[in-house]
């Protein structure tokens, strides 16, 4: 019966922030990696962030460096996408997955149903 549901997304202009919130339901994912993935018209998904629950040891795209931020609050069981500098090529809908006993999601357990992320031109 876990669930992982995201919120936060919408719509901003250039150089704003979001934060989106991933938030797991029906289980714990203190022994879980949870990553952020997004999906743009016309590209296939890409991961843009990880981290360890346990652990905290994290992972960055490369064209996300510097800019966002993922980080965890175990007592909420949720996991947090700080966005800051935004682009319009960070628009796309962004995917939470968690996979229990890994540091990076690479066969999840879990997705959610994703957040919309639109940043305009």
């Amino acid at each position: 019966q876990g669930q992982l549901v995201e919120s936060g997304g919408g719509s901003v202009q250039p150089g704003e922030s979001l934060r989106l919130a991933c938030a797991a339901s029906g289980f714990s994912l203190d022994n879980y990696a949870v990553g952020w993935f997004r999906q743009a018209p016309g590209k296939e998904r890409e991961g843009v962030a990880h981290i360890s629950m346990s652990d905290d040891r994290t992972y960055y795209a490369e064209s996300v460096k510097g800019r966002f931020t993922i980080s965890r609050d175990n007592a909420k069981n949720t996991v947090y996408l700080q966005m800051n500098s935004l682009k319009p090529e960070d628009t796309g809908v962004y995917y939470c997955a968690a996979e229990e006993g890994m540091s990076i999601v690479q066969g999840p357990d879990y997705w959610g149903q994703g957040t919309q992320v639109t940043v305009f031109s």
